[in-house]
C-alpha cells in the first residue's frame, strides 16, 4: 500500500505548511535532534513497546516511514489534523494498528527533540516565565484563560498567544462510560416477549 511521503510534499512549499505548521527550514531543522531521539528512543524499546533485549533496532525495506523526514513528517501530519488512526494510516500507506505503533513511538521522541531544542510547550506559568524572562505576574498577561468567557462588552484581546505544537491535555482519568461486562456466560440479544407488529396481514 503505497502512502504519503516527504519528497511528495518538499517541491509544494504551502502545502507542506498546511500539513504539517512548519516551513521546510524550520522542519529541517527538527529533522537532526528528532531522528537522533527516536534511534534513542528504539535502542532501548520495540515497536510494540517492551524492552529490547535482543537484535538492535534497523529500517528494512518494506518500512512505511522509512526516511527520517517521512517519519517527522508522519508525526507533526498527525499533530496538526488529528485524523483518526485509520485514516491517517491510509495516506501513509500503513493499517491502523500500524499507525498506533508508529504514533506511539514518535510522539515521545519529538517530544525529546523539542526538549533538547528548548522549544517544548511550558506546562506551568513559572516555566513559562522563566523562558519568556519575566515575572510571573506578566507571562499570566499572555495567556488567556481556557474556561473564562468575556463578559459582553469586554475588550477582546488583540492578540491570543499561538496555540503550541504538542497538545495541553489533562492527565488521564477514570473513564465514566458504562463498562460492558465480558464476564457473563451468555448475552441475550432477542426480546422476551413478541410484539405483534400493527402492519400485519393476519
Amino acid at each position: 500500500m503505497a502512502g504519503l511521503r516527504f519528497t511528495d510534499l518538499q517541491s509544494r512549499p504551502m502545502e507542506f505548511l498546511d500539513f504539517t505548521s512548519l516551513t521546510l527550514d524550520e522542519f529541517q531543522q527538527l529533522v537532526p535532534p528528532f531522528e537522533t531521539a527516536f534511534h534513542a528512543r528504539m535502542a532501548a524499546w520495540q515497536m510494540d513497546g517492551k524492552p529490547r533485549t535482543a537484535r538492535r533496532f534497523t529500517v528494512y525495506k518494506n518500512c512505511p516511514l522509512p526516511t527520517p523526514e517521512d517519519r517527522l513528517l508522519f508525526i507533526l501530519a498527525y499533530l496538526k489534523t488529528y485524523a483518526l488512526q485509520v485514516v491517517h494510516g491510509r495516506l501513509f500507506g500503513m493499517v491502523q494498528g500500524k499507525a498506533n505503533q508508529w504514533i506511539h513511538v514518535l510522539l515521545p521522541a519529538l517530544l525529546a527533540a523539542l526538549r533538547a531544542l528548548g522549544d517544548a510547550p511550558a506546562r506551568s506559568l513559572s516555566a513559562l516565565a522563566q523562558r519568556l524572562g519575566v515575572s510571573e505576574a506578566d507571562a499570566a498577561t499572555v495567556v488567556v484563560p481556557l474556561k473564562e468567557e468575556s463578559a459582553p462588552g469586554s475588550p477582546i484581546p488583540a492578540a491570543a498567544p499561538a496555540s503550541p505544537l504538542l497538545p495541553m491535555t489533562a492527565p488521564n482519568a477514570a473513564s465514566s462510560a458504562p463498562k460492558t461486562l465480558l464476564h457473563r456466560p451468555s448475552v441475550r440479544a432477542a426480546r422476551k416477549r413478541t410484539t405483534l407488529s400493527k402492519m400485519s396481514c393476519s
